[in-house]
């Protein structure tokens, strides 16, 4: 097992939650709409932060593989010159418009200055999260995150091209893991910068069974270490060092895309918002045991391409849902 039971258990819980919430927020944003042809329609409005990309079918898959091939560069060219101020203030201003845009489908419509009240509490959600960051606040924001994302992005996609883009997206994946490396490099970069695009839990060791490589603290740990070696505290707390289980953004974010068009091309045949919502489900179901088993048969201190497994756990869940 690639990290201990309990934080195994709490990453996928997270994972879980980041589908469900986003999942939510698609659901409660749709419209759905018959014409008297009885031809069924899925809309949305304008999220809170604008309009989504005018863009369908493989304009869609283009727009979304050219924006990661662009952000990738630029964390590479930041990575190449030590930016991590620059990488900061990237990730700060990401955070604050996806969190803006879950947080716009339940609240604005409760007053007139609704879609600024989104706003402002997405902004303060990221200042805390980027200069005061804690293990639930990271989390939590990163779960808003991957919501706001695919309630941008899933009206914008259908079915078969968000099939092609889980496939397109692990072979990326194992690529950049297995061949180049460079997506541990910008790992390493992001826990070093502080900011770690994905869900994150530190969790104690003890030194012996870690590999000298992998004796860094946790991002939310490396200042308090500062002031105990100063202070040189006892030999007990010297025992255990923090390791961090991570699962890249990504990682959540492609399968999360992929559930909810598969739950709106459900409401387009018919079924009602809940009936989508729980056969959608059944792809969560199906994403979070594949998830499972690679944390279970994942070797310590190797890295692992996870959309490859993901997107086997998705295209199973997609076949039971067709039989169902």
């Amino acid at each position: 097992m690639k990290h201990n039971l309990t934080v195994t258990i709490f990453l996928i819980v997270f994972f879980i939650l980041s589908q469900a919430v986003g999942l939510g927020l698609i659901s409660k944003d749709a419209k759905i709409s018959k014409d008297a042809n009885g031809t069924i329609t899925v809309t949305h409005g304008d999220t809170s932060v604008g309009s989504r990309p005018e863009t369908a079918g493989f304009g869609s898959f283009l727009y979304l593989i050219i924006g990661v091939a662009i952000g990738t560069i630029l964390v590479l060219v930041l990575m190449r010159f030590q930016k991590s101020n620059l990488w900061r203030l990237w990730f700060f201003l990401a955070v604050w418009i996806a969190v803006s845009i879950s947080l716009g489908v339940f609240i604005k419509y409760q007053v007139f200055f609704a879609y600024d009240v989104s706003i402002v509490i997405a902004l303060l959600l990221a200042l805390w999260k980027v200069f005061k960051p804690n293990i639930f606040i990271h989390n939590i924001t990163e779960v808003l995150m991957y919501a706001g994302i695919a309630v941008l992005l899933v009206p914008i996609f259908d079915v078969f091209w968000s099939i092609m883009l889980l496939l397109a997206i692990s072979v990326y994946d194992m690529y950049a893991v297995w061949k180049s490396k460079h997506m541990i490099k910008m790992a390493k970069f992001q826990t070093k910068s502080n900011i770690f695009a994905g869900l994150l839990i530190p969790y104690k060791v003890k030194p012996e069974n870690l590999k000298s490589a992998d004796k860094s603290s946790s991002i939310f740990d490396r200042k308090t270490e500062k002031k105990t070696s100063v202070k040189n505290v006892s030999a007990k707390a010297s025992k255990s060092k923090t390791k961090t289980a991570i699962l890249g953004g990504g990682d959540v974010a492609f399968p999360l895309i992929f559930a909810g068009t598969v739950m709106e091309h459900l409401m387009t045949l018919g079924l009602t918002k809940s009936q989508a919502l729980l056969h959608s489900s059944i792809i969560v179901l199906t994403t979070t045991i594949a998830l499972a088993l690679l944390f279970l048969y994942a070797k310590k201190d190797k890295f692992y391409p996870a959309m490859p497994f993901v997107t086997a756990g998705c295209l199973i869940g997609w076949v039971i849902v067709l039989l169902i």
